[in-house]
């Protein structure tokens, strides 16, 4: 009987061993192959002493308003994933451009690069005088909404409104206890991304432990990019831009912030980065959403605060509707 155990122990192991890891599409390391909502444009530049490229959307609007929205995604998004949202701004007036920042998606994956948020802040802003872009309103999700803090504050005079939706860094992570992370080990865990560990994170992070087929698109987008010919420069630059964003904190300088701010915050939001990687006491202070969203809002002068209590880390993807009404009414003014 043990020996029968053994052997069909053995059979699954060898299969498992023959089984492709993670069957899908694999994407070249500037998101090569993957078919983009909009057209792709670039942006050439010389950085850090080498040449650069980010990769960005520029949508018209159906009958223009006269102000644009510049739309800064997360960690885990790219251009492409503020599909729907695009579509409502466009269709309210707005002209749209959505960049997809070095070191992600169909930008430049650079083997070295000293990232930092206002080194990122400063590619956006030399991306927008380029397009002659003056004074938009700049909404950032997640990292991207970090990222937008950051360009309120370099840039106020040129900022005309800042929305954060679901950002990240509210909450100093290394102050709260989280430990020291080499990159090295952000490197070892990224090289093993699989569309089944991003949909499981997703799933319990950005859509409150609901899943629709409607989010696979974007799991396979990801997954793509750690398949294809580049893994290894995806994960890198990934291991980078998550060293970045624990030791960058802004939360500190929100009393800084000079601009009329709008803050859209789903409540069922539990996302703190290395939280997986800190001890099981400090785990539990982090990522709670409902308090730090409110206390953000208490620090930012003058700040307005949407709550979705049903949603998660990402409330335009999950119920697009409400959040698109939230926005629009948040951003009408001039």
């Amino acid at each position: 009987m043990l020996r029968t155990l053994l052997a069909a122990a053995l059979l699954i192991v060898a299969a498992a061993a023959r089984a492709e890891p993670d069957p899908g599409l694999a994407y070249g390391p500037e998101l090569d192959g993957f078919p983009q909502p909009f057209p792709v444009a670039r942006h050439a530049v010389t950085s850090q002493r080498q040449p650069v490229q980010m990769g960005y959307l520029d949508v018209p609007p159906e009958r223009p308003n006269g102000r644009t929205a510049v739309l800064l995604h997360g960690k885990n998004f790219c251009a492409a994933t503020w599909e729907g949202t695009i579509r409502a701004l466009t269709g309210a007036g707005y002209r749209v451009v959505a960049p997809d920042q070095i070191g992600f998606c169909t930008s430049t994956k650079p083997a070295a690069y000293q990232f930092s948020f206002r080194q990122l802040a400063q590619n956006t802003h030399d991306l927008l005088a380029h397009l002659g872009i003056e004074r938009p309103v700049v909404i950032g999700h997640s990292t991207g909404g970090m990222l937008a803090a950051h360009y309120a504050l370099l840039y106020p005079r040129e900022t005309g409104r800042l929305v954060m939706v679901n950002p990240i860094g509210l909450e100093d992570w290394s102050r709260k206890g989280l430990p020291p992370i080499p990159i090295e080990q952000w490197y070892a865990r990224e090289l093993k991304t699989t569309a089944a560990s991003i949909r499981a994170y997703e799933q319990a992070t950005y859509y409150a432990g609901q899943w629709e087929e409607r989010y696979e698109p974007w799991v396979q987008m990801l997954a793509g990019l750690f398949r294809g010919p580049g893994r290894e420069a995806v994960a890198w630059n990934s291991a980078l831009l998550y060293d970045m964003i624990v030791t960058q904190p802004v939360v500190d300088r929100f009393p800084d912030i000079a601009v009329p701010t709008l803050l859209l915050i789903g409540q069922k939001d539990v996302t703190a980065i290395g939280k997986d990687l800190a001890p099981p006491e400090v785990r539990g202070r982090l990522g709670h959403y409902p308090e730090l969203g409110r206390a953000a809002a208490a620090a930012i002068p003058g700040a307005r605060l949407v709550e979705f209590p049903d949603l998660g880390h990402a409330p335009q993807m999950q119920d697009p509707a409400a959040f698109h009404r939230a926005l629009l009414d948040g951003i009408a003014a001039p």
